[in-house]
């Protein structure tokens, strides 16, 4: 897997947006999933054993397919200022927590999330981590203009990734493949809205 990204504030967008950030349409997400067995495989009939039967290195297979959206999940509280004046006011926002924020997939993923990622690396030359953490007392400041409020959350991008997972078996048959949809951590930092 490659390195893990680090926290820079000069990544992050330099507009703010007009609404809080998107949440994730998807409701059957495991947050930070355990690894799953390995499935054993029965085949309707019992294999026979001779010299030329076929055979095939068991495996899983995760295949990236759509790239997505960067998704935004906050860590502590929103952080809000209403600038009254009629001029233009400097807000400054200080994170006030610390927390970890990892993978969210859904359910049926074969093999390893960090295989997951290995894969959604290499097809779109990103660097993902299984997990980062937001930290406390992390800063920025931006313009509020008259009445209006900024807002500021702080908190850890995911990159959303669909993809085809399933298992080979020895006997060279598959299992099911199925449709999988992946949050993978890409960066800490601030998401800022204004309204």
């Amino acid at each position: 897997m490659a390195s893990v990204p680090t926290a820079v504030t000069a990544d992050e967008p330099t507009t703010v947006n007009t609404a809080p950030p998107e949440e994730p349409e998807e409701t059957d997400l495991v947050e930070n999933p355990e690894p799953e067995q390995e499935p054993t495989f029965k085949p309707e009939k019992p294999p026979v054993d001779t010299p030329d039967a076929e055979y095939c290195s068991p495996r899983n297979v995760y295949i990236p397919k759509t790239k997505g959206k960067r998704y935004h999940k906050g860590v502590g509280p929103t952080n809000s200022n209403y600038n009254g004046t009629s001029r233009t006011a400097r807000s400054s926002f200080v994170s006030e927590v610390t927390g970890e924020v990892g993978v969210s997939v859904t359910a049926g993923l074969s093999g390893s999330v960090s295989a997951m990622i290995a894969e959604i690396e290499a097809k779109y030359e990103v660097n993902l981590s299984a997990k980062l953490t937001a930290k406390l007392d992390n800063t920025i400041a931006v313009d509020t203009p008259p009445k209006k409020t900024s807002n500021a959350r702080y908190g850890v991008y995911r990159l959303k990734n669909t993809g085809i997972s399933y298992r080979i078996y020895s006997n060279c048959q598959t299992s099911a493949k199925k449709t999988i949809t992946s949050y993978t951590p890409i960066r800490v930092g601030w998401y800022l809205w204004e309204d």
